[in-house]
């Protein structure tokens, strides 16, 4: 394992001899080499995420692009957005959205993707030559027309109904059958309607989702030229799964999506297709370590604070007696105000694992996992079965590279974790870079790739984000 140095404020291990991330976890937990050796970690897989990129290319050939919230707290970012096309999700500080132009990566490669823009926001996009971002409702247009009425526009459809983890369209998109309308007012002023945008949701559930967003978009298509638009430009959006444990599979997304794009948007149609997935590519590659730094042992069956919709949750402060079997509730130093935000924001869910191997015969007990803050709503696990642990003992959850580091805060004055970054050295070998470089021949659309920037999304971690899109004849740097 060799340490490369990819910046002033990163690092980046190098993987030889069959090692894994997991076992660099293992040597972060027993040597250190830390700041501070209790302290909760991440450590970042970027093989993980490249063989997330291989596999969208070969499924969905389209020119993809991620949306990826607070990018620029990245460091990795920096160094790869301009060689990788890497997308970035900017909340609304304008600030953020200088840094990502900062880097390198044209203003002609970037939607502005927020239906509902601050109109200072509006202005700044002019001025720095943000042309392309999207609408929903009509006076969003009239503020467009008045603040920079030469932009290109996507509107922005509510998809038909989907379940997902998080559902966006009870906040944006307009209903297909509003749509005329719309466009009705966007020709009346002299306005540039370009395409059309969906979102099923974020953590979609439903495999066919996309395929009817695909169908309903071009309904939409079709009605276009009646009021004078040449539409080129599809978004699809986001929402795809990005680790084994979701409900549906990338797969299963794929069977139904490949087929609706080639039959409505097949290849020489003109239609620049683009995609935000952000979760798909970053889910998996980050897991976080936690440290139990507090304990207490309670009686299992006696609980003094009833929650009436989690009847095995451990929270009570009544010892068990000697012939009760004991539960336990341990604390540790992240939570719900941290990296495990995910719970409250991305409604998601969340499986400890153990440093060490659990024997078969060894005991389990019912446990409760807690953050460190004072707030009692700062629970990682309301109930699971774990063999006793100590303080200093270590939690792993895997699939945090999601909705996690990007939202945290610094909430009762506890830190965020810091992340190291790992890669197998064959994955940073030629054959890969040559396989990222020449995959661009695969796509249906060879244009240049484009960022999205909504203004608000429920944040995908810094290389959670780390969404990778081709750039004709660009190869990934050797490192």
């Amino acid at each position: 394992m060799k340490t490369r140095i990819m910046n002033k404020d990163l690092s980046m291990e190098v993987l030889r001899d069959g090692l894994t991330a997991r076992d660099v976890l293992t040597n972060k937990v027993n040597s250190g080499g830390r700041d501070d050796k209790d302290d909760a970690f991440f450590v970042c897989d970027l093989g993980d995420v490249v063989n997330k990129y291989k596999k969208w290319v070969s499924c969905l050939p389209v020119w993809s692009l991620s949306t990826l919230s607070s990018a620029t707290t990245a460091p990795m970012s920096y160094r790869y957005w301009p060689t990788w096309g890497l997308a970035s999700t900017v909340l609304a500080r304008l600030t953020e959205v200088q840094k990502v132009l900062n880097l390198g990566v044209g203003p002609d490669r970037i939607v502005y993707a927020n239906p509902c823009k601050q109109t200072s926001h509006i202005r700044y996009a002019k001025k720095n030559e943000v042309n392309l971002m999207t609408f929903d409702n009509e006076d969003e247009l009239h503020k467009i027309k008045n603040y920079f009425p030469d932009a290109c526009l996507l509107l922005r459809i509510l998809p038909p109904a989907a379940e997902a983890q998080c559902q966006l369209g009870m906040k944006f998109g307009c209903h297909p059958s509003q749509a005329p309308k719309l466009l009705e007012v966007a020709a009346q002023l002299d306005l540039n309607v370009v395409g059309v945008s969906f979102h099923v949701g974020s953590g979609c559930l439903e495999a066919s989702a996309f395929a009817r967003g695909v169908e309903s978009a071009k309904r939409i298509f079709n009605i276009a030229d009646q009021y004078g638009f040449d539409f080129d430009m599809l978004d699809i959006g986001g929402g795809f799964p990005g680790q084994e444990s979701a409900a549906i599979s990338f797969d299963e997304i794929v069977a139904d999506l490949g087929p609706a794009l080639d039959e409505h948007f097949p290849p020489g149609s003109g239609v620049r297709i683009i995609a935000e997935p952000g979760r798909f590519f970053v889910a998996s590659a980050f897991t976080v370590a936690v440290n139990i730094v507090a304990k207490r042992m309670v009686a299992r069956d006696i609980q003094e604070f009833k929650d009436d919709e989690a009847e095995d949750a451990v929270m009570n402060s009544v010892a068990p007696s000697l012939c009760e079997e004991p539960a336990f509730m341990y604390y540790v130093n992240d939570g719900v105000y941290g990296s495990f935000n995910c719970l409250l924001y991305d409604h998601a869910a969340v499986t400890p694992t153990l440093m060490r191997d659990v024997d078969k015969e060894e005991p389990l007990f019912s446990t409760s996992v807690w953050g460190p803050t004072c707030d009692g709503l700062d629970r990682i696990m309301e109930h699971c079965l774990l063999p006793e642990l100590q303080v200093g003992d270590w939690i792993l959850f895997e699939d945090m590279g999601a909705y996690t580091m990007a939202a945290a805060s610094t909430f009762n004055g506890f830190g965020k974790p810091s992340c190291y970054y790992v890669a197998d050295a064959n994955m940073w070998g030629s054959n890969n870079h040559a396989f990222i470089q020449s995959a661009g021949s695969a796509h249906r659309h060879v244009k240049d790739s484009a960022i999205t920037l909504p203004a608000m999304k429920r944040g995908l971690c810094a290389l959670e984000r780390l969404g990778i899109t081709q750039i004709p004849s660009v190869a990934v740097p050797e490192v």
